[in-house]
């Protein structure tokens, strides 16, 4: 059989077209709402004196940095080595590696990279703190770190002081390959407190402890650059705080349905703009309809999609590659094209290797996720 005989995979989309003719599902981004929710974030930022770092494992995607850094970014953050890769080729030169780097493999690409660009990272153990400084001394580079501090999260990160004090001694012996820039105090817990009020309290718990160790270190005659952290949930908490001097929401850029279902009030509110287009592929059962975006799609851990812009439909069930939709309203018909909210974006961004930019219902461009699958 001849090969000429084997059909080709066309683009889901290509510029100039209508939303209509984007083949789904697709991963779509409204650049209006989401250049408003840019601009909105750096306005707040500059406005308090505190440097933006938007965190780019929300999207993985070299475009969006770039329009960050754009409105005044002053770079951005990646969870792990390999995921920076693609920012750095993209012209990204100031990450940060918000997370502790263990490994021989990860350490050396860490330490290379930092020939091409600033990077710093997180440190919560004299042991990364020496082999760090190795793989920097064999590549001939330098790198900046942070101090990582449990503020509430329960994750990583040191109790407090007495552990920072001991890790800064360590740096310290490293001046050619490490320099000490500050503490990371990030509280992810406090992202989806649904109550402003309990997120808030949460949010001040978690500065107050941040505060302590940095006026402990103060004591000690230790300048603390920079204090980096926060969320989406809690920027508004951590701008007018006085502690951190850089946030690092990512999410803002888009707000997910979870992040949707947060109590804001008059506060700090983004808008929806990432949507993941489906089709209604069956109508066989008149009390539901089918779309053909499911597990494959978007992810669920978070809650399922809600359904943007019809009023009484949901999306009550989630397959591999259905969705079921139901509700009083009328719902869509055969072929109609639905906008579902992610319930996360970050892991739905990692399940599309494009993203589908529209203004005005008509594609503009096509954004490579470009770092896709990079978890290493």
């Amino acid at each position: 059989m001849s090969t000429d005989s084997f059909p080709t995979l066309p683009p889901a989309a290509r510029v100039g077209d209508p939303l209509e003719r984007i083949d789904t599902p697709a991963l779509v981004l409204d650049l209006d709402a989401f250049e408003r929710n840019l601009d909105l974030m750096q306005a707040k930022a500059r406005a308090a004196g505190v440097a933006l770092r938007p965190h780019a494992k929300a999207h993985k995607t070299p475009q969006v940095a770039l329009a960050q850094i754009a409105r005044g970014a002053v770079g951005i953050c990646c969870q792990k080595v390999s995921e920076a890769l693609p920012f750095l080729e993209a012209g990204v030169t100031d990450i940060h590696i918000s997370n502790e780097v263990v490994g021989a493999a990860k350490l050396a690409l860490l330490a290379q990279a930092a020939r091409v660009g600033r990077f710093s990272v997180c440190v919560d153990d004299a042991g990364q703190v020496a082999e760090l400084a190795a793989a920097c001394a064999a590549q001939g580079s330098r790198v900046d770190v942070f101090v990582e501090i449990n503020v509430g999260q329960d994750r990583c990160g040191v109790a407090g002081a007495p552990e920072v004090l001991s890790i800064l001694q360590v740096i310290s012996a490293h001046p050619q390959q490490l320099a000490f820039k500050g503490l990371q105090a990030y509280q992810g817990r406090v992202q989806h407190i649904r109550s402003r009020e309990e997120r808030r309290a949460a949010a001040l718990a978690a500065s107050a402890r941040t505060a302590a160790v940095v006026a402990a270190l103060q004591a000690a005659g230790i300048a603390c650059p920079v204090v980096t952290g926060g969320g989406s949930g809690s920027v508004e908490f951590e701008l007018a705080g006085g502690i951190y001097n850089e946030v690092q929401p990512g999410s803002s850029a888009f707000m997910d349905a979870d992040y949707g279902a947060n109590e804001y009030g008059d506060a700090l509110r983004f808008e929806h703009s990432l949507f993941v287009l489906a089709s209604v592929m069956s109508r066989v059962d008149e009390r539901q309809a089918i779309v053909d975006a499911g597990l494959k799609s978007m992810s669920a851990e978070s809650g399922l999609p809600r359904v943007w812009g019809r009023q009484g439909v949901e999306y009550a069930v989630i397959s591999d590659e259905h969705g079921n939709l139901r509700g009083g309203a009328p719902l869509p018909q055969l072929g109609e094209r639905v906008l579902l909210v992610p319930g996360h974006c970050d892991p739905t961004f990692n399940l599309h290797d494009e993203l589908v930019c529209l203004r005005g219902g008509v594609v503009e461009a096509i954004w490579p996720v470009a770092a896709r699958g990079l978890s290493r």
